[in-house]
């Protein structure tokens, strides 16, 4: 009788783990961790924290590059605005050093329009003028292009139309109608020109 007792206990204390384990697998998931001696489960691994180093190191290089790239644009920026005020402080020196050279000639022009002497005083006032100019535009190294008597340049005469002449060779220049010039070995504009046809060479 003692001994169905015991045997009827047994059962039920196995049975009742068993429904236990059924029930709340976690926790015997848990135990079985915890007799393994297994990690718990709040704790960072080795692994894991030298990933998160590694991160940190990479995440702190880009920001000093994105930083460097910043600082780069900015005096590339800086770099060009002050080019451009360089070159537009020159080029208002170099026009402040012609302008003044043709002040004077400005100034007798004026004086020109206030005389009160005849036609010819104010003619031969202007060709003093004139003159006055050359010089400045000498000085500026601005020279005229030659015209009558050269033979026709396409590069520096622009013709607009053309003469029969006997007594000059074909195809250069009879006559100018508006002065060329050159800066040094530029061409500032062409020379406008009427150009000879002579029948004469036309024929032979």
């Amino acid at each position: 009788m003692n001994e169905e007792k015991d045997k009827l206990s047994t059962d039920k204390s196995e049975s009742g783990a068993t429904a236990l384990a059924v029930e709340y697998p976690q926790a015997e998931m848990a135990t079985e961790s915890a007799s393994e001696g297994g990690p718990p489960s709040g704790e960072e691994t080795a692994a894991e924290a030298v990933s998160r180093a590694e991160f940190e190191q990479i995440k702190a290089e880009r920001d000093q590059l994105v930083d460097r790239i910043a600082r780069l644009q900015a005096e590339f920026e800086n770099a060009r605005k002050r080019a451009e005020r360089e070159r537009a402080d020159f080029r208002d020196y170099a026009t402040g050093n012609v302008v003044e050279q043709f002040l004077p000639v400005l100034d007798n022009f004026a004086l020109a329009l206030k005389s009160t002497g005849s036609a010819e005083q104010l003619r031969s006032g202007v060709e003093l003028i004139v003159k006055q100019m050359d010089e400045v535009l000498r000085q500026l190294q601005v020279t005229p292009i030659a015209t009558v008597g050269e033979a026709f340049d396409p590069r520096l005469h622009e013709a607009i139309g053309s003469m029969e002449r006997e007594d000059m060779p074909d195809q250069h220049v009879a006559e100018e109608v508006r002065r060329g010039y050159k800066l040094r070995e530029r061409l500032l504009r062409p020379a406008m020109v009427r150009v000879v046809s002579n029948p004469k060479q036309k024929s032979e």
